[in-house]
């Protein structure tokens, strides 16, 4: 009896390693077969190649950005600039015919001077030569002042007739000035830098026995 109990004993621990040598073993299968093994440089190159992308994606859309804001930065750039020229320009405009108005409300003042000092050449030699030189010295102050404020008369008698200077009231007719030259200046016009103030009153020549249209 004591010897089968040994033997028992030995069958029984053999079988044991062996089973627990076989669990062992099959353990380790089929974890293998579960979860396949992944190569950590490949992960690392895997996230790397995201993030790559990911920037460069950001970079294209911020450079976009930037590139669209540059030029709006230029349009603006040459509204300003265009817009301060405009500004300047007009200034000197204003600057230039500040005085228009006034000036022009002083043109029938040297009209009526203009008339006194021809009425006093074609009258009697009884005008007050004194009144008369005080007519003529008032004329000439009053042509100092447009002097000074650039406004001049313009030349028209004895010249081609010009819609854009001259007015004409009438025709005259005549066989001593080609057709259209102003021959007579009812009314002065002048001239404030080159921009009309008043256009002359002219007669117009037109030749003779040629019916007005």
């Amino acid at each position: 009896m004591p010897e089968g109990k040994k033997i028992k004993i030995d069958e029984g621990s053999e079988f044991q390693e062996n089973s627990a040598e076989g669990g062992k073993s099959l353990g380790v299968g089929a974890d293998d077969e579960r979860e396949p093994k992944i190569d950590p440089v490949d992960t690392a190159q895997s996230v790397e190649s995201e993030e790559i992308k990911d920037l460069k994606s950001k970079l294209e859309i911020k450079t976009g950005e930037a590139e669209e804001s540059y030029d709006r930065l230029l349009r603006v750039s040459a509204e300003f600039e265009n817009y301060k020229k405009r500004t300047a320009r007009e200034m000197a405009d204003f600057k230039k015919y500040a005085n228009q108005s006034l000036l022009r409300e002083l043109l029938p003042v040297i009209d009526n001077l203009d008339l006194a000092i021809k009425a006093a050449a074609e009258a009697s030699d009884n005008t007050d030569a004194c009144l008369l030189d005080g007519v003529e010295l008032t004329r000439k102050e009053i042509l100092k002042v447009f002097e000074n404020f650039h406004v001049e008369p313009i030349d028209a008698l004895g010249k081609p007739f010009d819609p854009n200077f001259h007015e004409a009231v009438m025709r005259e007719e005549s066989d001593e000035h080609p057709e259209n030259t102003v021959v007579n200046e009812l009314q002065k016009g002048y001239l404030m830098h080159d921009r009309l103030l008043r256009p002359s009153m002219v007669v117009v020549a037109m030749p003779k026995n040629k019916e007005i249209s």
